[in-house]
C-alpha cells in the first residue's frame, strides 16, 4: 500500500488546494485571476506542478503574450506514453489497491489526477520485456502463412489486464499499436534482431497484423491506430525489423491496406515512426496516391532531426496527419535538463509543428531500469514513475506529460499565439470553451506576461526556468 510519505503529500496535495505562489508572484490573489488557473514546475523541484494563486502587475515592461482563439490549426488525440510489456509487469504486480490508486491517478480526470489520454502499446514485444516474443512464434523451419496460430500469448498475463484496468476508468482513451518485429519466420536473416520482412511473407504479415487488431477488440480494447513499424531504419534494436521506403510503400499500398478494406479495420494506419532527421521517408510514401488513400498520416520520434522538420512533411501533404510518438528519459535523469529540453521541443515544439499527440517513453520501470531484452534492450530507459514494489517514484515525464494532459483534453484545437523572446508556448481552445497555455520561461530574468485570449485577460509572473499551464475559464 502507499504509506503516505510528505514526498507523496507534497506531490498529490496541490492538486486539490491553491499553495504559496513561488514561481509565479506573491501569494496573494489580485485582479484580473477570476476564473484562471495557473500550475507551475521548477526545475529546482521547488514546485512539482502545483496550483499557484495569480497576482497581477500592471507595468509597461510586461511581455505581451496573446492568444487568438479565431485561428486554429490541428485538433489533438491526446497525451501520454508508451504502456510497455515491462511497465504493465511492475503495475500487475502492485497490490491490488494501490494499483487501482495508481491507475486512477494516471488516467483519472478528477481534482487529484493528470489524466493521460493517449497510450502507445507494442505488437508482441518491445525491447523493454522481460523476453522477445510474437504471436505466432513457430519452431525453426515451419511457417504460418495463413495465421491459423495467432495468440496474443505473453500479452494476456500483464498488458491486457492493465489495459482492461486503464479502460475501467477512461473507456474513451486512444491506443496506438506498434510492432517491433514480425514472427522471425517472416524474416531473411530469421532473428528478432534486424533483418527485413521477405516480400512472399508481405500477404501474410498484413494477415498477422489484422488479427492482432480483432483480436484485440475481443479483449474489449480498441487498436484506434497502427504504425506501421517501430523506427524502420534501425535494426539494432532487439526485437527490431529493417523496414525502408521503398519496402514500407509496397507493404501499405498492396498488402496492407487492401487487407484492412477487406476486412472493414477502422484503424487509422500510421507511417515511419521514426526521427525528425528523414522527413522524406514519409513524404516518398504519401507521394504514391495508391498508398496514400489508406494512410491518416506520420509518426514522429527526437532522437535525430529538429522538430520543425515535421512541418515540411505538413507541408508537403496538409491533408495528412501527424503524431509525436516517442522519446525517452535517459536515467537517472536529469530533471532540470530533462523537463527544460522536453517541454521546448515536445509539449511545446511537437503541437507547433502539427503533431497530434505527444508520447514520452516508457511509463514505468524499476529501480533498475528493467526489464528490457537482451542484445539490444534498453537498459537507461527512465520510466515517468519508477515502481519498486508499492512505493511510487515520480520522474521528469510524469510531470512533463501532466503539464498538458491535465488540461488540453481530447477534442481540444491548437489555436494561434505569438512567441515573444524567452517564452516559448503553446495554446488551445478545449471542448469546454476553456483557453490552455503551456508556458515556458526559459530566460534567466522573471517574466511578468500580459496574457490575452480575445476578450480574457490575465497577468503572470514566471521565474526563471518555469514551465507552466494556464487555464483561463
Amino acid at each position: 500500500m502507499f504509506s503516505l510519505s510528505k514526498k507523496f503529500l507534497k506531490i498529490i496535495l496541490p492538486f486539490a488546494f491553491a499553495t504559496l505562489v513561488a514561481g509565479c508572484g506573491s501569494s496573494k490573489s489580485g485582479a484580473g485571476s477570476s476564473g484562471a488557473q495557473l500550475w507551475v514546475t521548477m526545475p529546482d523541484k521547488s514546485m512539482l506542478f502545483e496550483k499557484q494563486q495569480i497576482q497581477a502587475i500592471s507595468s509597461s515592461n510586461n511581455v505581451q503574450l496573446v492568444i487568438n482563439p479565431s485561428v486554429s490549426y490541428q485538433e489533438m488525440d491526446g497525451f501520454g506514453y508508451t504502456l510497455t510489456g515491462g511497465s504493465a509487469l511492475h503495475i500487475s504486480k502492485m497490490s491490488k489497491d494501490t494499483r487501482a490508486a495508481l491507475l486512477q491517478e494516471l488516467f483519472g480526470t478528477g481534482a487529484k489526477d493528470i489524466g493521460v489520454s493517449y497510450l502507445r502499446i507494442s505488437v508482441g514485444a518491445s525491447d523493454l520485456d522481460e523476453m522477445v516474443f510474437s504471436y505466432d512464434d513457430l519452431p525453426a523451419g515451419q511457417t504460418d502463412k495463413d495465421i491459423k496460430k495467432f495468440d496474443l500469448g505473453y500479452d494476456k498475463k500483464y498488458l491486457i489486464p492493465v489495459l482492461q484496468e486503464i479502460l475501467k476508468i477512461n473507456p474513451k482513451i486512444k491506443i496506438l499499436g506498434s510492432p517491433w518485429s514480425p514472427p522471425v519466420w517472416m524474416k531473411d536473416n530469421g532473428d528478432t534482431r534486424g533483418g527485413s520482412l521477405k516480400p512472399e511473407y508481405y500477404p501474410a504479415y498484413a494477415k498477422y497484423l489484422v488479427t492482432y487488431i480483432q483480436e484485440m477488440k475481443k479483449n474489449g480494447i480498441t487498436i484506434d491506430a497502427l504504425t506501421v513499424q517501430n523506427e524502420p531504419l534501425h535494426p539494432g534494436n532487439n526485437p527490431s525489423l529493417l523496414m525502408p521506403a521503398d519496402a514500407q510503400k509496397v507493404f501499405v499500398r498492396d498488402h496492407l491496406g487492401p487487407e484492412f478494406k477487406k476486412n472493414n479495420i477502422k484503424t487509422k494506419i500510421i507511417i515511419y515512426d521514426h526521427n525528425a532527421d528523414r522527413p522524406d521517408y514519409p513524404i516518398s510514401i504519401l507521394n504514391d496516391k495508391e498508398a496514400a488513400k489508406y494512410i491518416d498520416g506520420s509518426a514522429f520520434h527526437m532522437y535525430g532531426g529538429t522538430v520543425d522538420a515535421i512541418s515540411t512533411v505538413h507541408a508537403a501533404h496538409p491533408d495528412k496527419n501527424l503524431y509525436f510518438t516517442e522519446q525517452w528519459v535517459g536515467a537517472p535523469g536529469n530533471f532540470k535538463k530533462e523537463l527544460e529540453w522536453h517541454t521546448e521541443t515536445l509539449s511545446i515544439g511537437a503541437p507547433r509543428n502539427w503533431c497530434k499527440t505527444v508520447l514520452e517513453w516508457n511509463l514505468a520501470a524499476d529501480e533498475r531500469q528493467d526489464p528490457h531484452t537482451d542484445r539490444g534492450g534498453c537498459d537507461r530507459c527512465l520510466g515517468a514513475i519508477t515502481i519498486s514494489g508499492n512505493k511510487v517514484t515520480r520522474e521528469p515525464a510524469y510531470y512533463i506529460i501532466a503539464h498538458s494532459s491535465k488540461f488540453v483534453r481530447p477534442g481540444s484545437v491548437r489555436v494561434e499565439s505569438n512567441l515573444p523572446e524567452g517564452l516559448p508556448n503553446v495554446a488551445y481552445k478545449t471542448p469546454d470553451g476553456n483557453i490552455v497555455a503551456i508556458i515556458q520561461n526559459t530566460s534567466s530574468a522573471d517574466k511578468t506576461i500580459d496574457v490575452t485570449a480575445g476578450n480574457r485577460k490575465i497577468n503572470i509572473t514566471l521565474k526563471p526556468g518555469a514551465v507552466s499551464t494556464l487555464v483561463l475559464e
